[in-house]
């Protein structure tokens, strides 16, 4: 099978320091033990040949109140995620860590990226679903760093992060039970494509590739309703059919999200996703081993009914990385799990 793994964490000595020396992360969520040995564990227990980290929410944002201490923690992580490539350069590629973005960090942001695509190679960038302070990603102090990554013709792996914050500045969860990961993440994700979209960010910068976590969240439900109800109600100018068109343009990862419902909404007939925009991610070490492994399963039983499984396990990851393509099938991993 040889997968690559687009929704892969990695937990840097560095983060889990700057974690600790915060309240933790406001969406709820635990910070889980990580070795670069249990993600190539994991890797082999599902025949996949790469996987490209990144580090998850709130990643730098950590570190908000301090631009300089939030750049300094993205240099240390991006030096990190080189360095595992280095040492398995065909197992780990990486997308770079930006520092927490505000419209007087922008330039900071900007540095980063070059310095990160030029010097250390990364396969992307990591962006989060918003910003604190600031807003989504189609907010205006935003423009020139998407005009960067439109030059550059990069791609942009986006991760939800946790929904704007209460008058105490306090996010908000339905109960303690419920950190926001479980439910209120995949809505985050379909707020911040749809603003994308209304703002004109994906008209001006048709260049830039865009990985959506989560299978685009609620975006694949929802984006014929917003369509339609923002042009009927005179609230934008773009035609129903051109939402839809960039509303597609999107990749979507599988990351908890390839269960069989989910995947013939993707990619059944009539599917949401255009061919090739459909990406494995497991979302390690963050989503426990058990529940991949049920996604997976989820997976096999949906393409034993047909569809192309080569072309989501690997293939369309390949023609974004080209750097993981396996020529003729050399280096073919042990395939010691469907």
């Amino acid at each position: 099978m040889n997968r690559i793994d687009v929704h892969h964490h990695f937990i840097p000595p560095a983060y889990v320091k700057a974690f600790n020396s915060t309240p933790g992360d406001p969406s709820g969520w635990h910070l889980p033990k990580w070795t670069p040995e249990s993600t190539l564990s994991l890797m082999a227990s599902h025949s996949t040949r790469t996987a490209i980290l990144s580090l998850t929410a709130p990643g730098t944002s950590i570190m908000s109140n301090s631009p300089v201490e939030s750049a300094n923690l993205a240099r240390q992580i991006n030096l990190y995620g080189f360095q595992l490539h280095q040492e398995n350069p065909t197992r780990f590629g990486f997308f770079a860590s930006l520092p927490h973005l505000t419209p007087e960090t922008i330039p900071s942001a900007v540095e980063e990226l070059a310095y990160a695509l030029d010097t250390l190679q990364a396969d992307g960038i990591t962006l989060y679903t918003r910003y604190s302070g600031t807003g989504y990603l189609g907010h205006a102090a935003f423009a020139p760093l998407w005009e960067e990554l439109n030059r550059r013709k990069a791609v942009v792996f986006i991760h939800p992060t946790n929904t704007a914050s209460d008058a105490q500045n306090k996010p908000e969860m339905v109960n303690p039970k419920l950190p926001q990961p479980i439910i209120d993440y995949p809505h985050e994700t379909c707020r911040t494509a749809v603003d994308l979209i209304t703002s004109g960010t994906i008209s001006k910068n048709p260049d830039v590739k865009i990985i959506l976590s989560h299978g685009g969240g609620t975006l694949p439900i929802l984006a014929t309703r917003a369509a339609n109800l923002l042009y009927d109600a005179g609230l934008t100018e773009i035609t129903p059919e051109t939402f839809l068109e960039q509303a597609r343009s999107f990749y979507l990862d599988l990351a908890l999200s390839g269960n069989v419902g989910n995947l013939e909404l993707l990619v059944g007939k009539n599917g949401f996703a255009k061919p090739g925009h459909v990406l494995y991610g497991s979302d390690f070490p963050y989503a426990p081993v058990e529940t991949i492994n049920k996604y997976v399963g989820m997976m096999e039983e949906f393409f034993a009914q047909g569809g192309d499984k080569e072309e989501v396990a690997r293939g369309a990851a390949a023609e974004l990385f080209p750097r993981f393509r396996i020529e003729d099938n050399k280096e073919m991993i042990p395939q010691n799990r469907l």
